[in-house]
This record gives structure tokens, sequence and C-alpha cells, in this order.
């Protein structure tokens, strides 16, 4: 597998961001940018091309990444229909999934999933103690038995992983990479860890 030629990137943007008062997460500004754009530089020159799954504020994310994808259905169904709808869009053998709310993400996991991936058809970071069910590397042509177990009324992620050949992938060594920012506090932790990576000689 070549991931620049094999490989689309995935990134989750289409949830109603409950946590964060509804507004839309991955436009939600950090160190003076959209977050969804910090996730991108993870992906970006990895993989052959980036797709935002987003469901709304569809013109702002526009300008990010090469491709938008709406959910299939709709009703906010949750990331397993966000998995899904960017499965059918793929012209990919390969789609590598991230949500729009990790933004110390390892620069190194698009070829770190790969090495890890073996004969499975789906590999799932983990970071030593947990999975992490949304930053995951699934075989394109899952699709058929995703929108299958999706109109049987499956919206869990790890339900649905069950039922095929999967793997965990370590990354013990950067639990923090994984990091979801949820609420305006976790925002500003990041932020100013940052900051006091900035001025770290």
């Amino acid at each position: 597998m070549t991931p620049q030629r094999d490989v689309t990137g995935l990134i989750l943007a289409g949830g109603q961001g409950r946590r964060m008062g509804g507004r839309d997460k991955g436009l939600e500004p950090l160190a003076g940018r959209p977050l969804v754009t910090h996730v991108m530089d993870r992906l970006v020159g990895r993989v052959a091309s980036v797709m935002i799954n987003a469901n709304r504020h569809l013109e702002a994310y526009a300008g990010f990444g090469d491709r938008l994808v709406t959910d299939l259905e709709g009703g906010y169904q949750g990331p397993l229909m966000g998995i899904y709808s960017g499965l059918r869009a793929a012209e990919t053998p390969w789609v590598l999934v991230v949500p729009c709310d990790t933004p110390a993400l390892p620069m190194a996991l698009v070829p770190r999933l790969v090495a890890g991936l073996g004969d499975c058809d789906i590999a799932v970071a983990h970071d030593g103690e947990r999975l992490h069910p949304v930053v995951a590397l699934l075989r394109t042509r899952l699709a058929d038995d995703l929108g299958e177990a999706l109109a049987a009324g499956e919206r869990k992620i790890d339900r649905w992983y069950a039922r095929h050949a999967w793997c965990p992938v370590d990354f013990h060594d950067c639990p923090e990479a994984f990091t979801n920012l949820n609420t305006e506090s976790d925002k500003r932790r990041h932020e100013a860890r940052l900051d006091e990576e900035s001025r770290t000689p």
C-alpha cells in the first residue's frame, strides 16, 4: 500500500458539538485558525486527498480539504454514518478516519497505522490504555456491510468493527496525541500548551 496513492483521509466534522454549546467544533478557533486545519496538517501530503465530513457551514468548510462529504442520511446519526458516507465517496482502496477535535494527532499517524495493519481490514489507534475507534484505517470495500449494519440500526463503531478482521495499533508512546477538545476549557488548556511549546528554546 502506498498511502499517497491508496489512502483517502476523512476528517469527521459532522457532529452537533453538544459539549461546546452546539457550536461547530471543526470551525472553532485554536491558536488563531480553525481546529479542522490543525488536524489536516497531520494528513496533507501523506494521503492521496483529504475529505471533510460536515453537515452544516458547508461554505466555510469548502475552503479546506479537497472535497466535502455530507451524511448520506440526515438527522445527525453519529460518526458511523460519517464513516459510511466517506467510504461511499472515496475513490481509493483505503480510508483513514480521524475526528476534527484532535489537533495533536501524531505527525506519523498515517505510516504507523499502515505499518500496523498487517492482513486486517481495519486498524485502530490504541494509546496504551484504550482504543480510539474514530482514528482508524479501513478498507473502502467495507461500505456495503456498513450500510447494511446502519440500516439494521447499528450506531456503535466498536460493535461494527467486531464484525471484521481488525487490529489495534500501538501508540502508547504518545497518548496525549489523542486528546479530544470537547469543551472551552479543553481548548484553553491546549492553547496554553502550544504557547508554552513555542516559548521553549
